[in-house]
């Protein structure tokens, strides 16, 4: 909720603020405290808020997996990262195949990844074709992902256990950053806006 701290859609008269993690994950019967004060310039500005996250994330053009698989230039793609009834995520082949450090390099140039480089957990093969990507926290799609037969996991973060998973399952992790993964989604959406001729 970076965006409501800032306050460029209030100078500027908006109707609506999108953005694409929230005040809460899940059903919201009231807000109080911390979560209202983060909030409260909104309100008191009359600007409403629409938090796009799922939807965002596995959007099959628009989503957050599609900018990171059109950035890796992947095809035959397919949905991957099951979430109940939808997918966040997507699989695809790379068009040209990569070696490990060079897709790594890759995600390290092109990604906002705030100066950190991208981690890699190279327990795959040495040449990357096949990928599964969920961006933000996804590495508790890695099962799904070695059971698709993927050479490499690209999320954002992980959780201390992934280690063991990818060296006991054979597959490269690639943690690019939570936010990095996660604007191709937002940035989209605001280019579907100005072409529909909505002021952003």
């Amino acid at each position: 909720m970076r965006a409501v701290r800032r306050p460029p859609a209030i100078e500027r008269d908006a109707d609506l603020l999108v953005v694409h993690h929230g005040v809460s994950w899940g059903d919201i019967e009231r807000v109080t405290g911390r979560k209202y004060r983060r909030i409260a310039p909104l309100v008191e500005s009359d600007l409403a808020l629409y938090a796009a996250h799922l939807p965002l994330d596995g959007h099959p053009e628009l989503g957050n997996a599609a900018g990171l698989a059109d950035l890796l230039e992947l095809t035959d793609r397919e949905p991957f990262g099951e979430m109940g009834p939808v997918h966040i995520g997507q699989r695809g082949r790379a068009s040209d195949p990569f070696e490990r450090g060079e897709l790594a390099a890759l995600l390290d140039a092109e990604l906002d990844t705030g100066g950190r480089d991208v981690q890699v957990l190279d327990f795959g093969p040495e040449t990357v074709e096949d990928m599964a990507i969920v961006t933000g926290s996804g590495v508790d799609w890695l099962d799904e992902a070695v059971a698709a037969g993927a050479d490499a996991l690209v999320t954002g973060e992980g959780k201390q256990q992934v280690y063991h998973e990818a060296r006991e399952t054979g597959i490269n992790v690639y943690l690019a950053g939570h936010y990095a993964t996660e604007t191709f989604g937002v940035w989209a959406l605001g280019d579907l806006a100005a072409d529909w001729g909505l002021e952003t």
